[in-house]
């Protein structure tokens, strides 16, 4: 309902008298405006007066409650006095209007220059898709608690003091309400400082440093002595309020509010789908290796193995077999009608040999060292027919010679069976 001058791009304004400013925002979307603002520059010699104009049907109308938070504070925000001041419009915004006031007749200069590339807005803006892919790993790291709750500590003091005093609060009802009040007023805080920035580093920097060294300590020295978080519950709790955060960043780091929905969607529907993704991913490689073809691998065991696997069968053999006479199903007097030696048999069971010390040394007069079958193996006459053949005479002598090996072998095998 004023008179106001409307603000375009490249504008160059030089003013004495009260005047009131707007920027009324292009509606047409173009991509190439997804991070590029708008820089209103206000210049004078003597100090005047900065009033941002907030109608209250904005808040009204507001399709967010960061968008209705943000039009409260701008309410409650006080007129700013200074000799020069800056005012950051994103391009796909709300319409801007500001009024400047000089207490005396100085000029003041209005500059409207456009910033392609904002580096707030994109850093605002990898850092919350950062922020949410990662918010499961970051919020189990002990050293990503501490910084987290530095950070709140020196952004939202109250917000830190009300969850370190939770234990003190009997009632849930009045902590939330508590936490409402806080998270308002620590976002009024975070609005002013963020106005304020560039005038209290230059005017209060002591100030300032020692606010962040102070608080920043004792946060860290409230979050070392409450130590870090170990329950399940709190984690996921943890990194919901993280994911929420990121959120956060994405809205606020785009011009073009439905670029920021598409994101958040695209980001839910990733993570969501993580799951059903990785289950379908094990399964089918869990099938893939059951019908595929493997390859039989032949191992060939030396002499001094097989000796060795053969006893070990046989003993694991008979201590089976004893187990099962034993046994109650074991037909114990049809095996005893049908046996030439009973008594042999009871003791095989009870534990004795099933070899007697007898057969023992017959098979070794027959088979073993000094014997004469092995005498027989190795010093075996050739026929006279195959002497007389001296063109096949290497062929045949290696023949013979894998002959006697097949034929030494054998005792071991009669041995073992």
């Amino acid at each position: 309902g004023r008179n106001c001058s409307l603000l375009q791009e490249m504008d160059v304004m030089e003013k004495r008298d009260e005047n009131c400013y707007c920027y009324v925002q292009n509606r047409t979307i173009r991509l190439q405006y997804l991070w590029s603002t708008l820089q209103v520059k206000v210049n004078s010699r003597e100090k005047f007066l900065f009033e941002p104009i907030s109608e209250k049907s904005n808040c009204r109308n507001s399709e967010t409650v960061f968008e209705f938070a943000v039009c409260a504070v701008q309410i409650l925000w006080k007129p700013e006095t200074c000799t020069e001041t800056s005012v950051s419009i994103k391009q796909y915004g709300e319409d801007v209007c500001f009024k400047i006031q000089p207490f005396k007749t100085e000029p003041y200069t209005v500059r409207v220059k456009r910033e392609m590339l904002d580096g707030k807005l994109l850093f605002l803006f990898v850092a919350g898709i950062f922020l949410f892919h990662f918010a499961n790993s970051l919020s189990r790291s002990t050293k990503f608690f501490y910084l987290s709750g530095i950070i709140l500590g020196v952004l939202a003091l109250l917000v830190f003091v009300l969850l370190t005093l939770k234990r003190f609060i009997p009632r849930h009802s009045t902590f939330w309400i508590l936490m409402s009040g806080c998270c308002m007023a620590s976002l009024y805080f975070i609005y002013s400082f963020k106005e304020n920035m560039q005038w209290l580093w230059s005017e209060h920097r002591t100030y300032l440093l020692g606010y962040f060294l102070a608080v920043g300590i004792t946060s860290f020295a409230i979050c070392y002595q409450h130590g870090p978080l170990t329950t399940e519950l709190s984690i996921t709790l943890f990194m919901w309020t993280l994911q929420l955060t990121a959120f956060v960043l994405i809205y606020c780091g785009v011009t073009i509010p439905q670029v920021a929905y598409a994101v958040i969607a695209v980001s839910l529907c990733s993570k969501g789908l993580g799951y059903p993704l990785g289950a379908a991913c094990h399964i089918a490689r869990k099938m893939k290796n059951h019908f595929k073809s493997k390859k039989l691998v032949f191992k060939y065991l030396t002499e001094e193995e097989y000796r060795e696997q053969g006893e070990t069968e046989t003993i694991r053999a008979l201590e089976e077999l004893r187990s099962f006479c034993r046994s109650p199903s074991f037909p114990s007097w049809i095996a005893v009608s049908k046996l030439r030696s009973p008594h042999r048999f009871a003791d095989f069971v009870l534990g004795f040999p099933h070899v007697s010390p007898a057969e023992t040394k017959a098979y070794e007069e027959k088979y073993g060292i000094g014997s004469s079958f092995l005498e027989e193996q190795l010093f075996e006459t050739r026929p006279q027919s195959e002497q007389d053949d001296p063109a096949n005479s290497i062929h045949e002598d290696e023949e013979d010679e894998d002959e006697t090996h097949k034929r030494i072998s054998f005792p071991y095998a009669t041995e073992l069976l």
